[in-house]
């Protein structure tokens, strides 16, 4: 029995631009070009490619612009594939299974400032998030975009160069800066993301470590090494709305029990940092290993591919 299918809406490709060394814009659209589902600046989205691998993106384009979904993907010749096959596979005209956009920025009345961190494609999901901004005037905002020496996207940045809302540090020429002077000094007003390599997220983290957890935000490019526990102990699932029991064997993950028995549950990443396969928990200890959720969703949400128990039994909200 499956219990939570996968959700996924048709689009069709729609353009594909050059957007930098190694680096291709996919726009996506509706078949009949109606309106797709809305989401937040920077939200993110899975893209079910033809050969079966799915893969999670951010969407460059605002809310406003609520025809389309572009992403960006740089080809990554050593990657796991999914640029490989967008970059040589994919073409005009081809038909991806997109699911519904999650995550992105919540604009709040409370945030006065947003500093964004940015290193080289990194700048993908800030790129949403300063249009958005830019348009709607919600609140002051920097993008920092740190590169070596090419600007990626740069047609679509050059608008928010030239009125300084984004800054270019080229470490070419002077090195990378000093993450703590970007962000500045922390505050109940301020915002601050990150998202490039994992040198620049492990040192933003750590100069935003004393930072209010619900103003600080780090998105990642590779998922960190699975945590091995060698003292971990097998344990049962129960899934409220369907009635099954999973049992989960020593060193498994939950994802592989839940697939193994027939539960189709949404998958990425499978290194907590992309939130494809978050699900909702009723009852239990959760063990969370995952690097996307907050503070205040861990009490409520955990993600399958990287989360333990702490108990003998884990009841899941499928």
């Amino acid at each position: 029995m499956k219990a939570r299918p996968i959700t996924t809406v048709k689009t069709v490709v729609a353009g594909i631009e050059e957007a930098g060394a190694g680096i291709k814009l996919f726009t996506l659209t509706d078949p009949d070009q109606w309106e797709l589902p809305p989401f937040k600046p920077g939200a993110h989205i899975d893209l079910h490619l033809p050969n079966g691998l799915v893969r999670t993106y951010s969407l460059c384009n605002e809310p406003a612009d609520n025809t389309r979904y572009v992403v960006a993907v740089k080809r990554e010749a050593d990657g796991r594939g999914g640029s490989r096959t967008l970059h040589d596979e994919i073409g005009i005209g081809d038909v991806i299974g997109v699911s519904l956009p999650r995550g992105g920025l919540d604009p709040s009345a409370d945030i006065a400032r947003h500093v964004f961190i940015a290193g080289g494609i990194g700048v993908t999901p800030f790129l949403s998030m300063a249009r958005h901004l830019a348009r709607t005037g919600e609140a002051d905002f920097t993008l920092h975009l740190i590169v070596r020496e090419e600007v990626p996207l740069s047609a679509h940045l050059a608008s928010l160069i030239d009125a300084s809302s984004v800054v270019v540090h080229r470490t070419s020429r002077a090195g990378r800066p000093d993450l703590a002077a970007l962000v500045g000094e922390g505050g109940s007003e301020t915002f601050v993301a990150c998202c490039g390599p994992e040198s620049m997220t492990d040192d933003f983290e750590r100069v935003t470590a004393t930072w209010p957890a619900a103003n600080v935000h780090v998105e990642r490019f590779v998922a960190p090494p699975p945590v091995i526990d060698p003292d971990t102990k097998p344990f049962t699932l129960s899934l409220l709305r369907s009635g099954t029991e999973i049992q989960v064997r020593a060193g498994q993950t939950m994802l592989d029990a839940l697939q193994e028995g027939g539960i189709d549950v949404g998958a990425s990443c499978c290194g907590g940092i992309c939130g494809a396969c978050k699900v909702g928990w009723i009852e239990g200890k959760p063990v969370h290993r995952d690097r996307i959720l907050s503070p205040y969703e861990r009490e409520r949400y955990l993600m399958v591919c990287v989360a333990g128990s702490d108990g003998e039994r884990l009841v899941l909200d499928l």
